[in-house]
């Protein structure tokens, strides 16, 4: 920078501050000094690149219009990252770092200390980013900016350390009497480093930077996630440096350094310009020729005139997963996306997707595929994954065990030593920008929970929009999101429709008022309002697909169809099992008793049924029921025919499992002709599970999910099958038929999905005799049991059916109104037109894992153990396995995956007792097991929790005794 240019436009006291104002101390900086001019511009710098090589060609087409035409929005994003960190032009941040204090003070820009600590104290959240807003409101203003401009600028300063504040929480406290913002010369400094910056990256003056329209606040936040993203990238001291001396202060010099850590980082962006495919795609694709759903979903997306949502509905088996890859293409190209997420209900049913996605991904350029990121918590124990890893030499990812990373807790001044471990200690950029990490990567596969987060009012909730907003998003099974998690899903859709995300959503059993809410959702944030209130068309037919967008002039546009599936109807039979339910004075003597005459009644049906071989799928409402008929089916088939799957295994077991049965019963497994084999499992069978068996037993539930499970039954027509099993058939249990009156229900049932739709969903059960038509009955099962006709129960149940409808509606009014706490936007402000307030009351859930899920799904809460064995002969502590960790329980490198593993949930009973447990003593100073509490095992495998003893093994996991 020519320092003899800036002293005849500048006083020598400005000029001095130019030369001595620091952004990074010494030790945050590699060891000198890194003026604050030269981070603005190292920010710029990595801004051109996030540009060049990251954003989509949506996201750069939206910021040319807010620029004010094509070619403009490039410089405007570069200088709305570089100018974040203009607060730190002030006493707030400039007094923090006593070696730049005197400096700083040495070249004639002083405040009177006692003040500023007064300041500080009074307000301990007023620093460098608070007082950044401020000052860009003010200076902006000055330059001739439109209030309307200011409005929304100053927010993206301010919040850049992850939380928005309104304009009043921005006003200097008080007692500082200026000393934080600084008074005299120190407003001459700050106009000095505002125009010299904005020279440098391409402007005249500040003036010309004004944009020429108000972005949407969608883009708002997906433009304050990429300036999160450009600042930590930028101050990551391997690559940047510190920089002492202003002449060598430049943007040229900038860009020398990003290009370096931009390298280093491998952050890649997905599809870029990607060409429309053509008619063979498909068959390219995915190896066959369309069906008739499937091509029913690609000519309706090529019709759309705008981003908007679609809705497919389809049977189980059907391909709903290739229509919407096939989809989500077609969307990229004409919309300009840069890639996808798939959203998917649990764990278990990411990992499968994920070798789907990859394959798919791969078939349209085979370099994509290392691009696809699998996202959830136990993404660790996926195979595949570590594979991937493994290969690429990234163990660092591991550590982190899929924990999204973006509730970094970042040191919001840039002045705190390097005291922590090797591991801690890589800057932000390196292990949450990683061509592997988190939403940021182009294609991702993980929960749904992930788009939920999405609709937080969490801490760096921007970096997630950052992730999503350049996409195509794929939600999977959306009809699994109860009522609580539904508010966020909305939430989250509202904001998707106004950043313009295409949004595909897919269900083979959806409620007409479900689709109806996602699709206003969608909408009335496409059109930025309140609420929008349309008529969604829902074609007759079956399979069916419903597209919504905004027309150029904002009116909603809709394009329905319906087709025949490509598979004729099955006429499946449905039986009921009746099972005795103890009333709820019975002792715990007589619900083991009646609970093993229940578990009788269903191994001698499977004897029977099973006589000349087969498979069986048996589907429990709760783990307890799972494990108890598990003992009474290994007294009947012994252990090699009976497997058994649930949630409370070891992550790693868990795993294993699930990939076993997938092997075993998947649809390309060769069948003996006389083996028999049964799976006992809980939800985790019920959707996006692919496995085809012969017969199917289940506890009753919703019909929407009891049709889940009967998409388990005689999947696939190539399938061999005994004799006696080649009519579909699904035996319903876990519930009481009572003459006269209404049923009693199983109390697993009864607690997870309440009496209403129970009750209502019994009522359509076929009689005997008689048959469920599937596919064919399936939107008309679900438009009955979730509608309002009462006259659907017998007379003899009405009145406990309208007691149980008012107890539901009661517990969903309760349900939705306790989501709200923790949504991004509260009702009623979703036309404002600027961040500024979003964190309202402040960031009210935490952004780790376990407090984001607490936030989004409001079941009672469960905690994670991680089981160890001590052997009280030598008083060492062991793996599940029998290796040994130490007295302390130290874990050496190469058994760090094993410890990893033996995490378990435990049922929400035990939270309280879960709270006493404490890591090992070896623990405490591991970057990954220091929170993590030890659950310690007898060699027997027991240990008491409470009053309560429990036990853990392979076969039937974690269990009370």
């Amino acid at each position: 920078m020519d320092v003899r240019e800036l002293s005849a436009r500048y006083e020598p006291l400005v000029v001095r501050a130019l030369e001595t104002l620091w952004g990074k101390s010494r030790e945050r900086a590699g060891g000198s000094t890194h003026l604050l001019l030269a981070h603005l511009l190292d920010t710029a710098a990595v801004a051109e690149l996030l540009w060049d090589g990251f954003l989509a060609r949506s996201t750069r087409s939206a910021l040319d219009t807010v620029a004010g035409g094509a070619g403009r929005g490039r410089r405007l994003f570069v200088w709305l990252c570089g100018v974040h960190d203009c607060g730190k032009a002030t006493p707030v941040h400039q007094r923090l770092w006593p070696e730049g204090a005197e400096a700083v003070r040495r070249a004639g820009l002083t405040w009177v200390e006692a003040a500023a600590a007064a300041g500080v104290k009074k307000q301990k959240r007023w620093r460098h980013d608070w007082a950044g807003g401020l000052m860009a409101r003010e200076l902006l203003a000055e330059a001739g900016w439109a209030a309307e401009q200011l409005d929304w600028v100053w927010p993206l300063v301010a919040g850049h350390h992850g939380v928005f504040p309104s304009l009043k929480d921005v006003q200097e406290p008080r007692p500082a009497k200026g000393q934080l913002r600084g008074r005299g010369a120190w407003r001459q400094v700050q106009h000095a480093v505002l125009e010299v910056f904005t020279r440098e990256v391409g402007f005249e003056t500040v003036d010309e930077v004004q944009p020429a329209a108000v972005p949407s606040r969608a883009l708002q936040l997906q433009l304050s996630g990429l300036v999160v993203m450009a600042d930590w990238t930028a101050s990551d001291e391997r690559f940047f440096k510190g920089v002492d001396d202003l002449r060598l202060v430049s943007l040229d010099a900038s860009r020398e350094r990003a290009v370096s850590a931009w390298k280093a980082l491998g952050l890649q962006r997905g599809w870029g310009a990607l060409e429309m495919p053509g008619p063979e795609a498909f068959q390219d694709r995915f190896g066959y020729a369309p069906r008739p759903s499937q091509a029913m979903v690609v000519e309706v997306v090529r019709r759309m005139g705008g981003p908007g949502i679609v809705v497919l509905e389809a049977p189980m088996g059907e391909g709903k997963t290739e229509a919407a890859q096939a989809g989500a293409e077609i969307l990229a190209a004409r919309f300009g996306a840069d890639g996808v997420f798939m959203g998917m209900p649990t764990q278990a049913t990411s990992d499968p997707m994920f070798t789907r996605t990859r394959q798919w991904v791969e078939g349209i350029g085979e370099q994509l595929a290392s691009r696809v990121v699998l996202l959830h918590g136990k993404r660790a124990f996926n195979r595949e994954w570590k594979a991937l890893l493994e290969d690429a030499g990234e163990h660092a990812d591991e550590a982190f065990c899929g924990v999204d990373e973006f509730g970094l807790e970042d040191d919001p001044y840039g002045i705190e030593p390097e005291a922590r471990g090797t591991l801690e200690r890589q800057a932000p950029a390196e292990w949450f920008l990683g061509a592997k990490r988190g939403l940021l990567a182009p294609f991702v596969v993980g929960t749904v929970d992930q788009l939920l987060y999405a609709a937080t009012r969490t801490r760096h909730v921007m970096l997630r929009m950052a992730g999503l907003a350049g996409k195509v998003v794929v939600l999977d099974e959306v009809h699994a999101c109860d009522v609580y998690m539904s508010q966020f899903l909305r939430e989250a859709l509202r904001w998707l429709g106004q950043a313009g995300v295409p949004v595909i959503v897919l269900s083979a059993t959806l409620a007409p008022v479900q689709r109806q809410a996602l699709v206003e959702a969608y909408l009335a944030g496409a059109a930025s309002r309140e609420e929008l209130w349309v008529e969604v068309p829902a074609p007759l037919g079956y399979p069916r697909v419903t597209a919504a967008w905004l027309s150029a002039f904002g009116e909603p546009q809709f394009d329905a169809a319906a087709t025949g599936s490509w598979r004729t109807d099955l006429g499946v039979e449905v039986s009921v099992v009746p099972e005795a339910v103890p009333g709820a004075r019975c002792s715990r003597e007589e619900r083991q008793r009646l609970q093993g005459e229940a578990d009788a009644r269903v191994g001698e049906l499977l004897v029977s049924e099973l006589a000349d071989g087969g498979t069986a799928l048996v589907i429990r409402n709760s783990v307890a029921r799972a494990q108890s008929l598990l003992e009474e089916l290994r007294g009947r088939f012994g252990d090699d025919e009976v497997r058994l799957l649930h949630a409370r295994f070891t992550a790693t077991r868990r795993a294993d499992l699930t990939e076993e049965c997938l092997r075993l019963l998947g649809p390309r497994t060769p069948r003996s002709r006389s083996g028999r084999l049964i799976l006992v499992a809980t939800q985790l069978a019920e959707q996006s599970f692919d496995v085809d068996v012969d017969l199917l037993v289940t506890d009753l539930a919703p019909v929407d999910l009891l049709l889940q499970r009967v998409g388990r039954l005689h999947r696939h027509e190539d399938t061999w099958r005994p004799d006696r099993l080649r009519v579909p058939r699904v035996f319903v249990t876990g519930f009481e038929p009572r003459e006269g009156r209404e049923p009693a229900f199983a109390f697993a049932g009864e607690k997870i999905y309440g009496r209403h739709l129970l009750l209502r969903t019994a009522a359509v059960l076929p009689g005997a005799g008689e048959t469920w038509s599937v596919p064919g009955d399936v939107p008309g099962l679900v438009e009955e049991v979730y509608g309002a006709d009462a006259s659907l129960l017998p007379e003899a149940w009405q009145e406990a059916g309208e007691a149980a409808r008012e107890e539901q509606e009661t517990q969903d009014r309760t349900r939705a109104e306790n989501a709200r706490q923790f949504l991004l936007t509260p009702h009623g402000e979703h036309e404002r037109r600027t961040l500024a307030g979003l964190h309202y009351g402040g960031s009210t859930a935490g952004s780790d894992e376990s407090s984001l899920q607490a936030a989004v799904r409001d079941g009672d809460e469960s905690a994670e153990v991680v089981l160890v064995v001590r052997d009280q002969d030598d008083a060492v502590f062991r793996t599940l396995a029998g290796r040994t960790l130490s007295v302390n329980g130290d874990v050496a490198p190469d058994m760090l995956d094993e410890v990893l593993g033996s995490v378990v949930r435990l049922p929400s009973k035990f939270t309280a007792s879960v709270a006493e447990l404490k890591p090992l003593p070896g623990w405490h100073g591991h970057p990954w097991l220091r929170r993590s509490r030890a659950l310690v095992l007898d060699t027997t495998g027991r240990a008491r929790l409470g009053d309560i003893t429990v036990s853990y093994d392979d076969e039937f996991g974690f269990r009370q005794v």
